[in-house]
């Protein structure tokens, strides 16, 4: 019930960062707001989603990892609330932004809750029915947006999200530790508010910048800013490398398989989001595809996700961490070849063949990578660690979304900006493949690479 409870929450964010993308069009009359603006709705929940991630993850571990949970829900119920009552553009903006906020809250402190109470034996399939439904979510959110908003209209993409929220609180107040390791506040050393402060300045910045290179800006204009970007992100790194219990935990990159477990992650979420919204705009450029269709052949990716994923988790529980995820991004690498080479000229059903290996890659690749992150770092810090894997996850949502826009341009029926999409699949696939080398093989039950002196402390209470 602990793990249901914690999936209610957990597919939300990932659920609402895609379901919208079918409503922009509508959203743009409604409100009467120019595309580009429009688009701001995706982006400022993706770039505050990465950017609180790591901040809500040291809260958790902090203040507590179920009042962390519970008030995050509470919040994004309020706020899905008031975006489905926005009265113009700048309030739904608004509500937007603390849906981001309130999921930051929610996602690592519910992966550092199943981390704490589930047996080491059986963590990494339920982390991999974690993420199964999560990728279900994701990829289930276009065809389910297009449903919601052909029969409801957009703000029913908001209204749908309350008894989600309200049954996941019930739940949770049920089930959730109250008390337990880590369910409990602590108390970690003087809080990093300079940290707190620069992490969302920085990666705002850099998806800024990646936005205005996609636009064409003036290179005058990208250089200023690219500057202003890279001195902010020096001196985060400097004050990060100071303080007792930094934000965004540098420490842990340290470590070679939480390390390799980031960088994975940030690859293989820039090529899944690179399909998720490159494909529409292939389908849309040929025409003859309603909303709900294109949806639909999304679907092959989600669902062989889903269905595989689970049952990827027990793999990575007998044969260790490495060897699954290995497996799942060689099948991703695999996916991408025929992308590459057919580019917009593919037909549906090679389309559909390589969205279902791309699905069954993700499944499978994905329990094993989460798992191998959070058991490299110390008990103690698991949430803040989820919060940065987390925002690794999402940065490369960002990175993939920008240049995505700039590889398109303006003319979505640009054949050779699709060709270059899906390039850019194989080599995202490909270095996410190379990243993984570094995760940890060992089995449950073998030495971790997180400090044992770490962990022993966490456990006798001190």
């Amino acid at each position: 019930m602990i793990v249901i409870s914690v999936v209610l929450g957990a597919v939300l964010m990932p659920l609402n960062s895609t379901m919208i993308a079918v409503a922009l069009p509508e959203i743009t009359d409604d409100l009467g707001v120019t595309v580009s603006r429009s688009a701001w709705l995706v982006t400022s929940y993706l770039v505050a989603l990465a950017s609180l991630l790591p901040l809500a993850g040291d809260l958790a571990d902090r203040f507590g990892r179920r009042r962390m949970i519970l008030s995050g829900l509470t919040v994004f119920g309020i706020a899905s609330f008031g975006a489905a009552v926005a009265p113009n553009f700048e309030t739904l903006l608004v509500f937007r932004v603390l849906q981001a906020i309130s999921g930051a809250m929610v996602l690592p402190a519910g992966w550092a809750v199943l981390r704490e109470v589930i047996p080491e034996q059986r963590r990494a399939y339920a982390f991999g029915l974690m993420g199964s439904m999560i990728g279900l979510a994701a990829g289930g959110g276009p065809p389910l947006g297009g449903l919601l908003t052909e029969l409801a209209g957009w703000r029913a993409i908001f209204y749908a999200n309350v008894p989600v929220v309200a049954a996941a609180m019930i739940l949770g107040w049920r089930v959730l530790p109250r008390t337990g390791v880590l369910s409990e506040a602590r108390s970690s050393g003087r809080f990093d508010f300079g940290g707190a402060l620069l992490l969302p300045i920085v990666l705002s910045g850099m998806a800024g910048v990646l936005m205005a290179i996609a636009r064409g800006a003036p290179w005058l204009i990208v250089g200023v800013a690219t500057a202003a970007v890279v001195g902010g992100a020096v001196l985060l790194a400097l004050i990060e490398t100071r303080v007792s219990s930094p934000v965004l935990q540098p420490r842990l990159f340290r470590i070679r398989a939480f390390t390799a477990a980031a960088g994975g992650v940030a690859f293989s979420n820039m090529s899944m989001y690179v399909v998720l919204l490159g494909v529409p705009l292939m389908l849309t450029a040929r025409g003859g595809y309603s909303n709900l269709e294109i949806g639909l052949v999304l679907t092959a990716l989600s669902i062989a996700s889903f269905v595989v994923s689970p049952v990827a988790g027990r793999f990575a529980d007998r044969l260790g961490r490495r060897t699954p995820t290995v497996f799942g991004l060689t099948i991703t690498t695999v996916a991408a070849v025929p992308l590459a080479i057919e580019g917009s000229d593919i037909s549906v059903q090679l389309l559909v063949g390589a969205l279902i290996l791309f699905g069954i890659g993700f499944g499978v690749a994905n329990p094993g990578m989460q798992t191998g992150a959070l058991e490299a770092a110390p008990l103690d810090r698991a949430a803040a660690a989820s919060g940065v894997y987390s925002t690794s996850r999402y940065f490369g949502s960002i990175v993939g979304s920008a240049i995505l826009a700039g590889l398109i341009g303006t003319d979505r029926a640009d054949a050779s900006g699709i060709d270059g999409v899906f390039i850019m699949v194989l080599v995202a696939s490909g270095s996410a493949l190379v990243s993984v080398m570094g995760l940890a093989s060992r089995r449950p039950g073998e030495a971790t690479d997180a400090s044992p002196t770490a962990e022993s402390t966490v456990v006798a209470g001190n």
